[in-house]
């Protein structure tokens, strides 16, 4: 454990800041793939005087190791926002959104194979009641359609993604700073996702005002607040508890559409939510009670 900050409390203010990422998104009117890059462009861009003030000479020290997994994981995080919002063009909101947070499907079985982390029965029981009380949050709004089908299909390969990039963190992250590892990370996504929009023929100007202050939103809250304090945490926490406290991440977001956007929160979203903070708060606990985290 951390002695000057909760690894719990940073993991805590990870979700509620990643949570505004889709209500930034919504209300941006430029492509998906444009927003995704400058969401990166200016986190990179903010972190940039940082790293080079105090922390570029750890550019000496990284191993060859290090490097490969740290552009990994930006190329791994790139991908994971190209394939959630081409998921997008198929598949509703909901059920990407869904699936897309169905990440410790994959944690737990990369974190046995990478890290031979064991997991209590109990915790399993409760993981999956959180997966199944996600997807009741959007059951009425899965299509069964062929293309619909394939978004889904996207989406469920981004959650393996971003998962992916979850694990090559909570492996370099034991020997690299904050500051350091998450410009390098968000740098490599960056240029991934530069090429990415060169090739789709999307322009990256001639955007209204607005969408200017959503991309900088987008950079400072559900990034560098967001997934930053996940990177962050991951060298204390392990993959797992990560990736079972990103599935409030749909409550969030829908607290706050209600909030912001007006939409209406239905029977189904308030009972999925309900199964979800209850069986993640159990998860916690449980997993804190055994030690089977990385602190």
């Amino acid at each position: 454990m951390n002695k000057w900050f909760n690894p719990y409390v940073a993991l805590f203010v990870g979700v509620i800041t990643v949570s505004t990422s889709a209500i930034f998104v919504k209300l941006a009117e430029a492509p998906a793939e444009v927003i995704a890059f400058y969401r990166l462009f200016f986190s990179v861009i903010i972190l940039l005087p940082i790293f080079l003030y105090k922390y570029v000479g750890e550019l000496r020290d990284i191993t060859k190791r290090d490097w490969l997994f740290s552009v990994l994981a930006g190329v791994f995080l790139a991908f994971h926002f190209i394939l959630w919002f081409e998921s997008l063009n198929y598949t509703s909101v909901a059920s990407s959104t869904v699936l897309v947070t169905l990440q410790p499907l994959f944690a737990f079985i990369g974190t046995y194979l990478f890290f031979k982390e064991r997991l209590s029965v109990k915790a399993m029981i409760s993981g999956l009641i959180a997966i199944v009380g996600s997807i009741i949050i959007s059951w009425g709004d899965f299509r069964i359609s062929g293309m619909a089908l394939f978004g889904d299909i996207l989406a469920l390969v981004a959650c393996a993604l971003v998962t992916a990039y979850l694990l090559f963190g909570q492996d370099v992250r034991k020997r690299l700073s904050l500051i350091t590892y998450t410009f390098i990370v968000y740098g490599f996504s960056c240029v991934t996702l530069f090429f990415y929009v060169l090739v789709t023929g999307e322009p990256l100007t001639g955007y209204p005002t607005t969408d200017w202050l959503w991309f900088i939103l987008l950079a400072i809250i559900p990034t560098l607040l967001g997934h930053s304090f996940f990177n962050w945490a991951v060298k204390y926490i392990s993959t797992n508890v990560i990736s079972m406290s990103i599935l409030f991440e749909p409550i969030g977001a829908a607290i706050l559409a209600y909030l912001i956007l007006n939409e209406m929160v239905t029977w189904t979203q308030f009972i999925g939510g309900l199964l979800v903070m209850l069986s993640v708060g159990y998860f916690l606990k449980d997993n804190r009670k055994n030690k089977q985290v990385n602190l």
